[in-house]
């Protein structure tokens, strides 16, 4: 995708202009609602938020699938940026039945009614870069997990709209020249808005091969294949291809539509601890997890299951990070900021030593006041204290370390979907300490104590 971008991109007559436009009363409206600066800089920063979210819907898929990226990108943009920027709609006038079909004879070689049993025109859903229909498989199909699939299965068929590589070719080429052009700045160009792009480009450039998705959810099915309690559709490869994917359908309860009718036949807290607990093995053993989890892309079965969906952005940890992101955690459940800060540190997080004393007396009143003093820890009220304390200390925030918090936060979110009353802190504690005992157990961990122990008890005898 960014070698596309970097040739020669026919650009749409008028929509680099009206881009333009739109971004220039963007900012007008910003610098006023902002009373020009005189409001405070949290306040300030809500604001260009709220407007950036605007301008993303207004310019339609290119922008709202950046936004989104931008979204969990808080070690780039302001925090109160990147949450606002979460509640972008990604919902949009549905192609065509008759492009659609095209699009699906094109790849799969055949009108859909000869490919399936039967094919649905109506669309499940259309968002910016791909829309999903309904159809069943015409012949039975072993996936690379489970029991075989019988002809007729429903089976969900998401198709990226025709013409978008184009579009988001012709968009990404703008953006380009935007950054270029800040970049020209020297207090924008530390921010590496060209590299930003670039990384941008790539990441969308993966997204548009929908094979990756797939891919990614067949490996998640498999680690979790053994958790009855997780659900992730499987694949049919066979109809599948870069610009198609077809899996399983799965019946189920969007997180947003899970009223108590629908809670009173599963047991919800339960479920909801539950939820937490997958998360948690994602980042600290497994070594990726799924990045952008939000309503539309996670199920309550009626069975009590959590069905995953739509893998496209997917973070990762190595075993170090996994280590210390465990001390973080366990930092933060048992209150204790000191460790918090001393383990993040070890993350990437570089705070000048003259700033240590005052970010973590920073950080013990925000965990007081957001995850010890409330009846119910606020995950959300102190990720977001503690990115803009960051922010206003001026101290870069890793990418991982950045996408990890924003991932805490939705979990946080998608659990409170579940049961409204759930502690989320409370709810991690058992799974860090143990998962930090295991640790301590390893071991290359014990030797590194026995010998530092050893070390210790002979200075103690010569001294």
């Amino acid at each position: 995708m960014a070698s596309q971008t970097n040739c020669s991109v026919d650009i749409p007559a008028g929509r680099g202009r009206r881009i333009l436009a739109q971004a220039a009363a963007g900012l007008l409206r910003t610098l006023w609602h902002c009373r020009f600066g005189l409001v405070d800089a949290q306040r300030r920063r809500k604001i260009v938020g709220q407007q950036a979210r605007r301008f993303c819907e207004a310019m339609g898929p290119s922008f709202i699938k950046l936004g989104q990226l931008a979204s969990v990108r808080p070690d780039v943009f302001a925090p109160e940026t990147v949450f606002e920027l979460e509640r972008l709609q990604d919902r949009i006038a549905p192609v065509s039945t008759r492009v659609i079909r095209e699009a699906i004879t094109r790849q799969l070689g055949a009108d859909p009614d000869r490919v399936f049993a039967d094919f649905d025109d109506e669309p499940l859903a259309a968002a910016s870069v791909a829309q999903v229909h309904r159809a069943r498989l015409r012949q039975a199909y072993r996936p690379v997990r489970g029991a075989v699939l019988p002809a007729g299965t429903w089976v969900a068929v998401k198709v990226l709209r025709p013409g978008i590589d184009s579009i988001i070719a012709a968009d990404l080429a703008i953006a380009r020249r935007w950054a270029q052009r800040l970049s020209r700045f020297r207090r924008l160009a530390r921010w590496g808005p060209i590299e930003l792009v670039d990384e941008f480009a790539d990441m969308l450039g993966r997204e548009l091969d929908l094979r990756n998705e797939g891919r990614t959810a067949d490996r998640f099915g498999h680690d979790f294949k053994d958790d009855p309690q997780v659900r992730v559709p499987r694949i049919i490869w066979r109809h599948s291809t870069s610009r198609i994917l077809v899996s399983e359908f799965v019946e189920g309860w969007r997180l947003n539509e899970l009223g108590a009718a629908e809670r009173a036949g599963i047991d919800a807290r339960r479920l909801a601890i539950h939820g937490a607990d997958v998360f948690m093995r994602q980042v600290l053993v497994l070594g990726y997890f799924h990045a952008d989890l939000h309503p539309a892309n996670l199920f309550v079965t009626p069975e009590g299951q959590l069905c995953f969906l739509d893998f496209g952005i997917v973070g990762t940890t190595t075993a170090a990070q996994q280590e210390a992101i465990a001390q973080v955690l366990a930092g933060l459940v048992y209150g204790d900021a000191a460790r918090a800060l001393r383990y993040s540190r070890k993350l990437g997080l570089e705070i000048p030593e003259t700033q240590v004393e005052p970010i973590r007396a920073k950080i013990e009143q925000l965990v007081h006041t957001h995850l010890l003093a409330p009846a119910t820890a606020d995950v959300r009220g102190f990720a977001l204290g503690f990115l803009s304390t960051l922010t206003d200390f001026r101290v870069r925030i890793p990418a991982g370390y950045g996408l990890l918090i924003k991932a805490l936060v939705t979990v946080e979110g998608v659990s409170h979907a579940i049961y409204p009353d759930l502690d989320l802190m409370e709810a991690a504690q058992p799974f860090a300490t143990r998962l930090i005992a295991a640790q301590l157990m390893r071991p290359e961990r014990l030797r590194e104590r026995v010998a530092a122990a050893r070390s210790a008890a002979m200075e103690a005898l010569l001294a």
